[in-house]
């Protein structure tokens, strides 16, 4: 994919530069993805190597800097998920996931660039209080992350948190496939009492979408569900649709997220023990 077809691989030139979502396709992220990550991976190396004194300037401002190419495409992807996504993009996420959590633990557990940063900690020199504040955090992420523990446990962190990356994806598409294949189906206009008149026109360009014109369909997604619980009058039908909210992941079937919870849970947990926390929480 050349620089010219894809649109994360050049300047969006687009007001307060916002993405292109015209033009862009699914066959665009997986390549920006792999280019992005190799653009760091080039920063961090000349971060790595660079033969001068670790300085706030070489070391944490370019640090701070480098992925611009990888957040700009993975902002994009990550909010089209949630949003409007597809079967083909649940599909390049469970595909790029794994390696962009390996792509995110070879830099937080890269031992001489955490060298680089705890000599910049340890020696910070002048620095006013946003830069202060960049330092601690920067340090604080990198031993959250694990950059103080040993090799074997190191090893055991990679596993763990690709595992939890992969809980988290599964768990995510669960609660979606579970909001979209709820609908409230209102065939009564005297149940539409207390909505307002947007949220019924929407309900009924829904419903003739669906093929059901002349009735009103509801949804769990939140432009539909909220003002309905809001200002319905029809006590049951807010509790059908409220139901339906909350037992989202909840339902025994193919989509249940109790399991998915179970594991996510115990993993978590695992690696709050192996960084020296009582809990996740902690």
């Amino acid at each position: 994919m050349t620089e010219n077809k894809n649109p994360f691989l050049k300047p969006y030139n687009t007001p307060h530069d916002t993405a292109p979502f015209h033009l862009i396709k699914i066959e665009h992220y997986e390549p920006a993805l792999l280019e992005g990550m190799k653009e760091q991976n080039e920063e961090i190396d000349a971060i790595v190597n660079n033969p001068e004194t670790p300085t706030f300037q070489n070391t944490i401002v370019a640090l701070e800097k480098s992925g611009a190419l990888l957040d700009r495409v993975t902002t994009v992807f990550g909010n089209l998920m949630s949003a409007e996504t597809s079967d083909e993009m649940q599909e390049l996420a469970e595909k790029m996931m794994p390696v962009l959590s390996e792509h995110s633990n070879n830099i937080s557990l890269n031992e001489k660039l955490f060298a680089r940063i705890k000599a910049v900690y340890e020696n910070p020199g002048n620095l006013d209080k946003e830069q202060k504040k960049l330092l601690e955090e920067t340090y604080k992420d990198f031993v959250r992350g694990g950059a103080n523990l040993d090799a074997e446990s190191q090893k055991k962190l990679r596993e763990l948190n690709s595992e939890i990356s992969m809980l988290q994806l599964t768990f995510g598409q669960n609660m979606q496939k579970e909001t979209n294949a709820f609908q409230l189906i209102v065939d009564k206009e005297e149940d539409l009492a207390g909505l307002p008149q947007n949220l019924i026109a929407s309900a009924a360009e829904t419903a003739k979408e669906a093929g059901m014109e002349g009735k009103w369909i509801f949804t769990l997604h939140n432009p539909s569900v909220m003002p309905f619980l809001q200002y319905a009058d029809n006590r049951d039908l807010r509790e059908k649709i409220f139901k339906g909210y909350i037992n989202r992941g909840n339902n025994g079937n193919e989509y249940d997220n109790k399991e998915v919870v179970r594991k996510l849970l115990k993993a978590r947990l695992e690696k709050a023990k192996l960084m020296g926390y009582e809990n996740y929480a902690s």
